[in-house]
């Protein structure tokens, strides 16, 4: 437990923690920040790929974990110390309440990815079955419970989200993107993350970067799909770190009351919140507390 949030042992220590608190970030740098199961590997292969100008030789040679090292990790400082690459990738799942005021004054670029939560939540519960340093996941019905009042491992996603999402405004050093658009138009968010960083790409380029970081690429990559974790920390036997990787995928999960049951909670602790949710591809986005239409399938409805 640090600062009332619970965080992995095997990866995390008391030290580590405050010293991710300490960090001293240089105006180089780039954070990517997620709440877990939003889209962190993606966007770590995103951003390796756009400084190499497409070139994956780095992407397919080095473990995510070294090129984009967790900041809160026990190992980050020593991965820090043998990498001379910059600007730096760091990556974190730290909420702004926790990191914010080690960013303050910085000009380090921070990309903040999002996800809507009935995706993180089925993502998140399948990763525990496959996960040994992680809880035993119970039913889903437990862990959506748990994930709803915020007792996870890495605190509340509502927290998380507003956190940071709240800080766009002011920042104009942090972009804040989503899984779903990146899903969707997965060219065009790496023009948007390209221009974000900087780093402008011909067409060729960006061509590149959308065949290497693909799902199915990523999937298939030793140095993104986790497949090089021991079997004691990952039991691969149990299923795939990346497993599908689709927007709605929580439908094969959520019972229509659980679906129902977390949107009145998503607009009980949303409320002052103007964020917009992909539920469903097949659908028109809609508002966060925009009125309902009772014709309408909770189901299918993006808010």
């Amino acid at each position: 437990m640090f600062h009332g949030i619970s965080f992995p042992g095997h990866l995390h220590t008391q030290d580590s923690l405050q010293r991710a608190l300490e960090f001293e970030f240089q105006d180089t740098d780039i954070l990517i920040v997620t709440y877990p199961k939003s889209g962190t590997t993606w966007v770590q292969q995103i951003v390796t790929l756009i400084l190499s100008k497409g070139d994956p030789n780095l992407s397919q040679t080095v473990p995510n974990w070294a090129r984009a090292p967790w900041l809160e990790q026990y190992y980050f400082s020593a991965i820090l110390e043998t990498s001379s690459r910059t600007p730096r990738i760091i990556t974190s799942h730290l909420n702004h309440q926790l990191l914010g005021p080690a960013l303050q004054g910085s000009k380090a670029k921070i990309i903040y990815v999002s996800r809507n939560p009935k995706d993180v939540v089925v993502s998140f519960y399948h990763f525990h079955k496959i996960a040994n340093f992680l809880p035993e996941a119970g039913s889903f019905a437990e862990f959506l419970n748990q994930f709803l009042k915020g007792t996870l491992h890495f605190g509340s996603w509502f927290d998380h989200v507003k956190g940071w999402t709240s800080q766009t405004a002011t920042m104009n050093n942090l972009l804040h993107v989503t899984y779903e658009e990146i899903s969707l138009d997965l060219h065009g968010a790496i023009k948007r993350l390209s221009t974000f960083l900087q780093c402008p790409l011909v067409e060729d380029e960006v061509n590149n970067c959308v065949e290497h970081c693909s799902f199915s690429n990523m999937k298939d990559n030793k140095m993104v799909n986790y497949t090089l974790i021991a079997d004691d920390i990952v039991d691969h036997r149990k299923g795939s770190f990346m497993r599908k990787g689709k927007i709605g995928d929580w439908k094969n999960m959520f019972t229509e009351e659980q679906s129902q049951y977390l949107e009145s909670v998503l607009k009980s602790k949303m409320q002052d919140c103007m964020l917009e949710f992909v539920w469903d591809v097949q659908e028109e986005e809609e508002p966060l507390g925009k009125e309902e239409n009772p014709s309408e399938e909770h189901d299918s409805e993006r808010s």
